[in-house]
């Protein structure tokens, strides 16, 4: 079974909360934009603890270092079978000026050709509701939890 860990950022502005969201790159994401969008998160290693990837990860992902307790907003299952298991943290950032790390990728397909691709192409600040449009449908479930007090990740601090 495919476990990954993600970290769900979170703020207020003007009242409401806002996540963070990463648009995946390459060349197969390219133009797609409604149900594209996920938290930051990654595989975890052999024998790694699910947060320690989620750490890992965004941290690659965004080039950000955490502060903050983390709550944790449970698990679920995307489509494919993988596991999610996500925690919410409050922060801020420029999502503008985040770059994330690059992955090869043989492109045009069988052209011999490596090209570099950045693995988040673009990061975004949503509303929950915008937020809900935007992500991967099973991550939506997060969204729920992060603004519910009585779920897995209860009241945001």
């Amino acid at each position: 079974m495919r476990v990954s860990g993600g970290i769900l950022l979170y703020r207020r502005s003007s009242g409401r909360l806002e996540v963070l969201l990463a648009h995946p790159g390459g060349p197969f994401w390219r133009g797609k934009d409604l149900g594209a969008w996920s938290i930051p998160k990654g595989e975890c290693r052999a024998g790694e603890d699910p947060v320690v990837a989620a750490r890992r990860e965004f941290e690659e992902e965004t080039g950000l270092s955490l502060q903050g307790e983390l709550s944790p907003l449970g698990e679920v299952r995307q489509a494919g079978g993988k596991i999610i298991r996500a925690w919410a943290v409050e922060g801020d950032c420029d999502a503008g000026r985040i770059h994330s790390n690059t992955f090869p990728l043989e492109w045009p397909p069988k052209s011999g050709k490596i090209q570099q691709f950045p693995e988040i192409d673009r990061f975004e600040w949503f509303s929950l509701e915008n937020a809900r449009l935007k992500l991967a449908k099973a991550q939506r479930e997060f969204l729920d939890r992060l603004g519910d007090p009585n779920s897995a990740g209860g009241e945001p601090r």
